[in-house]
């Protein structure tokens, strides 16, 4: 079943790996960690599972219904446990990883080709699409790319919102648990000198912030 293109709704990720992306629901929608699902959601704990929720477009309006997830589907705060009806503003939390709002379509504004003015997510300085892992700045792409491991560091410290990711986190996620404890501070304070220098070539904003004693956080207006 599809939506008329002059009635589309729109979920927009707010909190989360996804913040400021948004999507048009004119089909049915599977929400999870599998990387070739339209809304991926991908996390160094795995917190989402593979095929998390499903939005499903009915008469009534479109459905939302956890697909028997490790770690649960919220709207509006509450656990669901059966499918139900989403309403305008509803908002829906993917495990503790990633939060969307819905907008019916009565509270968008009118489609032109297909697509949606954005209207709701506020403009960050440093974004990130994590499906092609692309950085850009003050709408500037960074070119060449990240290296692997810089790439790593910035989308973890950018899932995390603002807080301070602690050093251990970091050496585990960019270089692996397993060989985290062969990886030295200053292996670590590296890296995080080779990004910087990095994200300076395009803005010499101070994204990556020291909290010394407790780890590293992005910094991100």
């Amino acid at each position: 079943m599809q939506q008329n293109h002059e009635e589309l709704s729109v979920l927009i990720a707010q909190t989360g790996p996804l913040e400021g992306q948004q999507w048009t629901i004119h089909d049915n929608l599977i929400i999870g960690r599998d990387p070739q699902l339209e809304i991926a959601i991908v996390t160094p704990d795995k917190q989402v599972s593979r095929h998390h929720a499903k939005l499903t477009l009915v008469e009534e309006g479109i459905l939302l219904e956890d697909m028997g997830s490790k770690n649960g589907t919220h709207l509006n705060g509450e656990l669901i446990t059966e499918p139900t009806l989403l309403k305008d503003g509803d908002t829906m939390q993917i495990a503790m990883a990633q939060q969307f709002v819905f907008l019916s379509s009565d509270s968008t504004v009118p489609l032109q080709s297909g697509q949606i003015s954005p209207i709701y997510p506020k403009k960050t300085r440093l974004s990130i699409d994590q499906r092609a892992r692309r950085v850009w700045i003050l709408d500037k792409e960074v070119e060449p790319p990240l290296s692997v491991a810089q790439y790593a560091m910035l989308e973890l410290l950018h899932s995390n919102n603002g807080e301070v990711v602690s050093r251990r986190t970091l050496i585990e996620t960019i270089w692996g648990e397993e060989n985290s404890y062969e990886v030295s501070n200053q292996a670590l304070d590296a890296l995080v000198r080779r990004l910087r220098d990095r994200l300076s070539e395009i803005d010499p904003y101070e994204f990556i912030i020291t909290v010394r004693g407790h780890g590293l956080r992005l910094d991100n207006p």
